[in-house]
């Protein structure tokens, strides 16, 4: 059996749509919320594994799955732009990695299919907060202005349905959104199904940002903005897309979405490095044990409201300096 193991969000749920539509394969899906990304140890478990493609989450963090796989001899095909580690060589694996702040697994995946999904991978970017790059791609690729803007919309809509703390929190089981999404031969024909996902995500979306939007920052500084948000199924999914819609905003300022855990003890950080400037989100976040990520943007699984204060310090330093 295959495994086809990818992020989430956006960026790893359109990723897998632009391979299964250039080469259909049946396959078990492995995927979670976006913050679930040590995916690769499920699949290390199985007896049944013939093949294995990665999408869209940190090699580092899954480095021993991945190195039981290949000494299993079976193949796997890696592509990302996450922190790596050490990149193993091996007959049997193959890597298409890119750490570049400026793209993405979906973008990747579109330079190596020669753009035969490009509107795909457009919606991805910009719902990876790759604002410039999908710019770009889509003016490459001959769409309009409207067009690109239902893309933008759609890729954020997408990447707003990966966050939470569980499948529970989200509008879409992001393995179901996949196998939904396969059925649209374009991402524009969502446009013009009334009964799509994309209207679906567009009202929760509109609900869940009016109650951010709400809520006034803890900490400002010339360096950042802080902001907590409540224990809150609302929360958790608008967290991303929240610290994405305020870095476009105030491009020279980091920003940093906190959100309570259920336990009442620590937050779910995500960090958004300032879009002038698109890199150290991964430095700050890795000086926590539970934090890791990419340049431009990273997070804080449990972070202890009693290190508040020690976080914000490393923000504010860390951009001050540079």
């Amino acid at each position: 059996m295959h495994y086809d193991v990818f992020n989430g969000d956006a960026d790893g749920i359109l990723a897998l749509l632009q391979l299964r539509k250039a080469a259909p394969l049946t396959s078990t899906l492995v995927t979670g919320v976006k913050r679930d990304i040590q995916l690769l140890s499920h699949v290390a478990q199985q007896s049944d594994v013939s093949g294995v493609t990665v999408l869209d989450i940190s090699m580092e963090k899954n480095k021993s799955a991945l190195e039981a796989l290949i000494r299993r001899q079976i193949p796997v095909f890696y592509c990302d732009h996450h922190r790596t580690g050490e990149i193993p060589v091996a007959d049997n694996f193959t890597a298409l990695i890119n750490t570049n702040a400026n793209t993405c697994t979906s973008l990747l995946i579109n330079r190596h299919l020669g753009g035969r999904y490009a509107a795909w991978a457009v919606s991805a970017a910009y719902g990876d907060n790759m604002v410039a790059a999908a710019d770009a791609l889509g003016k490459k690729y001959g769409f309009n202005m409207n067009q690109q803007q239902f893309l933008n919309e759609l890729g954020v809509l997408i990447n707003y349905n990966g966050y939470g703390a569980t499948e529970q929190d989200l509008l879409f089981a992001p393995a179901h959104l996949f196998q939904v999404l396969m059925n649209y031969d374009s991402p524009f024909d969502l446009q013009a199904d009334s009964n799509s996902p994309f209207y679906q995500l567009q009202a929760g979306y509109a609900a869940d940002m009016a109650k951010a939007q709400a809520v006034t920052p803890e900490h400002t500084s010339t360096e950042s903005a802080i902001y907590c948000l409540p224990n809150a199924s609302w929360a958790r999914r608008i967290s991303g897309v929240f610290g994405n819609q305020l870095a476009n905003q105030t491009p020279d300022k980091a920003h940093a979405i906190l959100t309570l855990n259920p336990n009442g003890k620590d937050y779910t950080v995500s960090v958004r490095a300032p879009i002038n400037q698109r890199d150290g989100a991964d430095e700050i976040c890795g000086q926590f044990p539970t934090g890791g990520g990419r340049k431009a943007a990273a997070g804080i699984n449990q972070l202890p409201i009693s290190e508040l204060v020690t976080f914000i310090d490393a923000l504010n330093q860390y951009y001050r300096k540079q």
